[in-house]
């Protein structure tokens, strides 16, 4: 019983010593695992957040050749959008849009052409009543007549030039016709030729810009002869007013004849 007990003893011994020893062993190999996980862990945890900032930072910034693009299409947009100078013009309704002379109907170009020689016949004509006119109230038309178809004529020369063509400064035929007759008169019988072919002249001229006044098609031409026909209403009233001076002129001068005759 001796023997059985001391070897009890030492198996029980034995077995303490085990377990001490395996004890350690045990919390080291914990202690190194734990020490490897927590390695294993900070790695992963270290390469997450270098792949999340990496991922972070190519999400945030912006695509440098994209943008470009992006302000090249904008850049494209806004040039297209532009209208080209001289688009306004040619709309329908646009500001400062004007009739050329290639764009102008017939009718309105040839009264701006025959209102220019008009003029140019009044000023002429005026020129030989002021030198040959016996009558006062002749001359004195004669002047007024000078005077305003001058200027009406540089308006009528600027109004052509703003439509792109230019009126010829030539007396039509009739009218070389009346000033070659006129030039060879002198006294009443001047004044009274003159004087009928004033009258004459300016009822028919009165009737052409009336006519264009209504029914001129370039705003600008009719609003040229609307603003003139006041004009030459007064100058029909004086053309009259002197015709009838210059037929009592030749009543005097007849008769003044007549005495020195008998």
């Amino acid at each position: 019983m001796k023997h059985t007990f001391g070897r009890s003893i030492l198996v029980s011994s034995l077995l303490a010593l085990g377990i001490a020893m395996s004890l350690p062993a045990s919390g080291q190999s914990s202690g190194t695992s734990s020490s490897a996980g927590q390695g294993s862990s900070a790695g992963q945890g270290s390469s997450a957040g270098q792949d999340s900032s990496a991922s972070g930072q190519g999400s945030n910034a912006p695509a440098p050749e994209s943008a470009s693009a992006a302000g090249q299409t904008t850049g494209t947009g806004q040039t297209s959008a532009t209208p080209a100078p001289n688009a306004t013009s040619s709309m329908p309704g646009g500001g400062g849009a004007t009739t050329t002379g290639s764009d102008m109907v017939a009718s309105d170009k040839n009264f701006v052409t025959k209102a220019f020689h008009g003029g140019l016949a009044e000023v002429k004509l005026g020129q030989l009543a002021v030198e040959k006119a016996q009558a006062p109230e002749v001359k004195q038309f004669g002047q007024r007549m000078i005077d305003d178809h001058r200027a009406n004529n540089q308006k009528l020369t600027k109004l052509a030039s703003d439509k792109g063509f230019e009126a010829t400064r030539e007396l039509e035929k009739d009218v070389q016709h009346e000033y070659n007759k006129l030039n060879k008169l002198s006294g009443a019988q001047f004044d009274r030729e003159y004087m009928s072919y004033m009258v004459s002249d300016h009822q028919k001229d009165l009737k052409e810009f009336q006519q264009a006044a209504k029914n001129a098609k370039d705003p600008d031409i009719k609003s040229f002869a609307e603003s003139t026909l006041p004009t030459l209403e007064d100058h029909l009233a004086a053309a009259k007013s002197a015709q009838a001076a210059a037929k009592n002129g030749m009543k005097t001068g007849a008769k003044t004849s007549s005495k020195q005759a008998g």
